[in-house]
């Protein structure tokens, strides 16, 4: 069984060999290496937070798509039969009306 410290104690000696491996590279590979590294770690820190708020996502997207679906089955809200008029499936409400000017 792996105790926590044997474990703390490979991975400081991992990031130890590491860093040596870097400081004993030029310049330039020195550039790619660190490119390569922030990288991996922009990679990991999405994908860490794309499994966080993943389940979140779901459950709005359900609850829109379900009212979405509601609304389709109910309808067209019921609408007073003087508040417009119908012009086939067209129905142009009076706020839409210009006002009358006064003569």
């Amino acid at each position: 069984m792996i105790h926590f410290e044997q474990l703390l104690a490979g991975f400081t000696a991992t990031v130890c060999v590491v860093l040596l491996v870097r400081l004993c590279l030029g310049d330039a590979r020195q550039r790619r290496f660190d490119n390569a590294v922030r990288s991996m770690g922009w990679k990991l820190r999405h994908g860490a937070r794309q499994v966080w708020r993943a389940p979140a996502a779901r459950r709005t997207a359900a609850s829109e798509a379900r009212s979405a679906i509601e609304r389709a089955r109910n309808g067209r809200a019921p609408v007073e039969p003087n508040d417009g008029d119908w012009q086939g499936n067209v129905y142009t409400p009076k706020s839409f009306r210009k006002p009358r000017k006064p003569h």
